[in-house]
């Protein structure tokens, strides 16, 4: 692809929804266009390695190349962006390094979740995650992707409020960005196997078997990751 090209196509991620409030709201430019940057970062819409021209991006929010300029600063600060004088910018890459101690770490602390859930979880949040178990069941039997995709992500949240520990919470928030840029460049998931290992896992929070929830819960993790880590091998060849 020539610079041109690049150019044109930096505009592909739709800012539009984001960048529509910026008049209204208090944030500088400056700001508002790293909070969107990052947050395309992070969800996957900018694949690691990709390059980041400030033209393009220019383009993409109507605006001159300072603020975005001083947006991919920020962002090199913070480890989401390269910056080389001749280059220009593109997304970080991930090492495998980088991945397995990230993943290790989360895979530990979903298995202390998970095992928290089963033992302090009450009748009333049990209601809440066999309904959860009914609804991911149901629309895997129909395939429904769509509602998949959004119960994998409720499913997190779910367990963590069944363990009742703030502090467990609290350290996984601290991963969670970094985990989410992972999971983004993860290669296409499986949203059906995914939902069958998440149910796996309700069934044994809600049977009250801590150590099957925990066992469970990290070797989803650990699986995710390696399916990750050969991903990112592929890459740095």
């Amino acid at each position: 692809m020539t610079d041109e090209q690049a150019e044109n196509d930096q505009d592909k991620p739709d800012f539009a929804a984001a960048w529509a409030d910026i008049g209204s709201s208090h944030k500088s430019i400056n700001m508002a266009i790293t909070e969107t940057l990052r947050a395309a970062i992070l969800s996957g819409k900018f694949k690691t390695g990709e390059r980041l021209t400030e033209v393009g991006l220019a383009k993409a929010f109507d605006v001159s190349r300072n603020p975005v300029r001083e947006a991919l600063r920020v962002l090199e600060v913070e480890g989401l962006v390269e910056i080389n004088p001749r280059k220009g910018a593109r997304v970080a890459l991930l090492t495998v390094d980088e991945v397995q101690e990230i993943i290790e770490l989360r895979a530990e602390l979903e298995g202390m979740s998970a095992k928290y859930a089963a033992r302090r979880c009450s009748d009333e949040v049990r209601v809440n995650l066999q309904h959860l178990l009914n609804e991911g069941n149901r629309a895997d039997a129909t395939n429904d992707v769509a509602v998949l995709a959004e119960l994998n992500n409720t499913f997190h949240n779910q367990i963590a409020v069944a363990g009742k520990n703030r502090f467990l919470v609290g350290f996984m928030k601290a991963l969670n960005e970094k985990t989410q840029w992972i999971f983004a460049n993860r290669p296409e998931p499986n949203m059906a196997g995914n939902w069958k290992e998440h149910a796996a896992i309700l069934e044994a929070v809600i049977a009250a078997d801590d150590e099957l929830a925990s066992v469970l819960a990290k070797r989803h993790v650990e699986d995710i990751g390696k399916e990750i880590a050969r991903a990112t091998e592929e890459q740095e060849r």
